[in-house]
């Protein structure tokens, strides 16, 4: 029988990763696990997302820093701590690094049994930095990994 103690819900701000929460915070509350909510800060670092003027995307890149991942990490808390409030032990963490090499490695520091991941995510440079991060963290991963698709998503062949 499958016994989940430790759930890492990874969370990039994207409509996949909300969509994701809802199926940590629904794992957590039936195993009684504590629930991990984790961004990783790309430790080189970090794209704003853009507003669009004469169709150029304009934006920021600032260097991940403590200060950048406290500010962060408070982001994330007043973002989702209604949706949170049901789990009885949840653990923030917002740390600077490569994503998928830091999600696995927090994993198994933290004796993870089963990581929930969106699909698709807002990347910070590329279309497909998340999706490929998913894909990396489930090749990598020691425990079980859950990659929810955006079931509102068109996917094309």
């Amino acid at each position: 029988m499958v016994n989940y103690k430790n759930i890492l819900y990874c969370t990039d701000y994207s409509e996949d990763a909300g969509i994701a929460l809802i199926h940590a915070i629904d794992f957590a509350q039936r195993y009684d696990a504590k629930l991990h909510i984790l961004h990783v800060l790309d430790s080189i670092h970090r794209y704003t997302p853009p507003e669009t003027t004469e169709g150029r995307p304009q934006g920021t890149i600032t260097t991940a820093t403590p200060q950048l991942a406290e500010q962060v990490l408070a982001e994330i808390k007043e973002k989702l701590k209604n949706e949170v409030k049901e789990v009885a032990n949840v653990v923030w963490r917002v740390i600077p690094g490569v994503p998928f090499v830091e999600i696995v490695r927090y994993a198994r520091e933290n004796e993870v049994d089963l990581i929930v991941m969106g699909t698709t995510g807002n990347s910070d440079l590329a279309p497909t930095t998340y999706g490929s991060t998913v894909e990396n963290v489930s090749r990598r991963a020691h425990c079980h990994v859950m990659a929810i698709r955006n079931p509102e998503r068109a996917y094309t062949l």
